[in-house]
This record gives structure tokens, C-alpha cells and sequence, in this order.
């Protein structure tokens, strides 16, 4: 009988459209045998790092629900997911899920999920090794995460490959791509019985069909007007958080650009950003404050 396949292997990311807006998220786990099993699911209004943190939460899922028990490297290209699971989460939880300034822990749900479930897979003898790695910097892994989570975000078809880890490779069990509206389970991959090698593929069709192809640009051009929609919102906000003088830390300016809090700080003490400049004004504590002055 042909034994378990073994993951070792975990990449997570998350996308948002507009920060708050439409966002997806995305897993890959490769097994010892070079195989992957891929994961993806949206929520119609979210932040990026809920996402980055529902990506997480659903490979841990994955591993509880199949049983494995062997040491897990996980990547994640978000310092907030990284340093949030392995530094900031038991200070948190024995302040009562209270920051060190006394404010409720942001994404409080999600970041309790997580523990637990970090802690399960540790007691069935998966401890799993959070690391860090930079985004879109060429890495197989997570720039396919990246890719199933911008798919999601935008409601975009998306081939996602499962490998059975309980079954041998000839397997012929299908499985169900199903798209539902609700919060973080637009869409899930469901199966019966186990986990079996397949891709979840649109019917094929000839594309110069015309009538394929309006249906294909129709959806396309409503995708690219909702994030057009979505950019406009966050560019009245970062408008008025600049009229009104508002000073944001480096991780709310971070949210507010779609990016890394690194990629925040490492541009230095003043520089442009769309139609403003971004200047830094003072540190209070651990948190760095920013202004945004519009350029006219």
C-alpha cells in the first residue's frame, strides 16, 4: 500500500483590493514528492492582513484535518502574520487581547483562530517554523500564492491542483469547485471522501467562439471596474487624511497602499507616493508616524 504523502512545505498570501475592500487569499503545500495541494478563498469586504492571516489559518486547518505530523516550514510574506504568531500573540493573550497601549487587538477573531490552531498542530507533532520571505521576489511559492489570492480577490477563474495525501496518484475521486457569498468562504474546494489528485478546471471551450469571448471580456472589464472603483476609495482617504492632518503609523500606511509595513519603512524620511508626499514626523513608542501632504 502506498504510504502518505508528507507535506513539508507551506506558502501563504493575501491580496485586497482597495484595503478595505474585495480580498482573497491563497496557499500552496508541497509534499515530499514534489506535488502541491492548493487552497483559495475571498471575503466581498476585507483587509489585506485578514487575509494574509485567513491564509494561514486555513494551512493549519489543512494539516489538522489530515492528520500530519511532521515538522511544517511555513512562509508567509507578511512580517505582520510572522512577528504577530511567534512574538506579539502571548503578550496579547495574557493582557486580555489588549495591545501594549491598552487597545483592542486588531483582527482579534482571526489571530485567536490562529493560535489555537498553532497549537494543535504542535500537540499532534507538526511544529510548524514561521518564516518570512520577501514578496514578488521570484520564489516559486509564493508568487503562485500570490497569483491564486489576486484571482480570488477579483473573482477571476483559478486552476487549483490537489495532490491526495491519504490515496496513490491514480486516484479518480473528483472534486467540487463551489462559489458561495459568504464571509470568507466564497469559495472553498469540498470533497466527500479524501483529498484526491485533480485540477479544478473551467469547461473548455473554443475561444473564437464570440459568444465565449463577449462573456470573457464582459467579466473581465466588470473585474478591472470594481478595483478601479476600489483605488478611487482609497485615494478620497488618503485626500483626507491629508487635508485633515491626520499622522498614521507605518502599518496604517502600510494598509493604505496595498503594502509590506517594511516597504513603508525602507524608503526613508520623505518621499512620494501617487499624489501626495509622505513624510515622516515623529516615533511615539514602537509606532512610526507618517503625514500625507498633497501635491498640487
Amino acid at each position: 500500500m502506498p504510504q502518505p504523502l508528507q507535506i513539508n512545505t507551506v506558502y501563504t498570501d493575501g491580496a485586497c483590493s482597495g484595503n478595505p475592500g474585495p480580498g482573497g487569499w491563497g496557499v500552496v503545500l508541497q509534499c515530499n514528492d514534489e506535488t502541491c495541494y492548493e487552497l483559495g478563498g475571498r471575503d466581498s469586504q476585507t483587509t489585506n492582513n485578514r487575509m494574509e492571516l485567513q491564509a494561514a489559518i486555513a494551512a493549519l486547518e489543512f494539516l489538522v484535518q489530515n492528520d500530519i505530523s511532521a515538522p511544517i516550514t511555513l512562509h508567509t510574506d507578511s512580517e505582520y502574520v510572522k512577528k504577530g504568531i511567534t512574538q506579539w500573540i502571548r503578550g496579547w493573550e495574557k493582557k486580555g487581547w489588549k495591545t501594549a497601549s491598552g487597545k483592542p487587538v486588531l483582527n482579534q477573531d482571526l489571530w485567536q483562530q490562529l493560535w489555537q490552531l498553532n497549537q494543535q498542530v504542535q500537540r499532534l507533532g507538526c511544529p510548524v517554523d514561521w518564516r518570512y520571505v520577501r514578496g514578488h521576489a521570484g520564489i516559486a511559492g509564493n508568487e503562485r500564492c500570490d497569483e491564486i489570492a489576486r484571482a480570488f480577490t477579483t473573482n477571476q477563474p483559478v486552476s487549483l491542483r490537489q495532490r491526495s495525501l491519504k490515496q496513490p496518484a491514480d486516484s479518480s475521486k473528483k472534486q467540487v469547485l463551489e462559489t458561495t457569498d459568504d464571509k470568507n468562504l466564497s469559495r472553498e474546494i469540498k470533497s466527500e471522501q479524501s483529498f484526491s489528485e485533480t485540477t479544478a478546471n473551467l469547461p473548455m471551450a473554443d475561444s473564437s467562439d464570440p459568444q465565449i469571448s463577449e462573456s470573457f471580456d464582459s467579466v473581465s472589464r466588470e473585474a478591472r471596474v470594481a478595483n478601479l472603483r476600489n483605488v478611487v476609495e482609497t485615494l478620497h482617504m488618503a485626500d483626507e487624511v491629508a487635508k485633515q492632518g491626520y499622522l498614521i503609523t507605518s502599518s496604517e500606511l502600510a494598509d493604505l497602499m496595498d503594502v509590506n509595513a517594511s516597504a513603508v519603512t525602507s524608503r526613508g524620511e520623505h518621499w512620494a507616493w501617487r499624489n501626495w508626499t509622505v513624510a515622516r514626523v515623529r516615533r511615539e513608542g514602537n509606532q512610526i508616524l507618517w503625514q500625507l501632504e498633497r501635491i498640487d
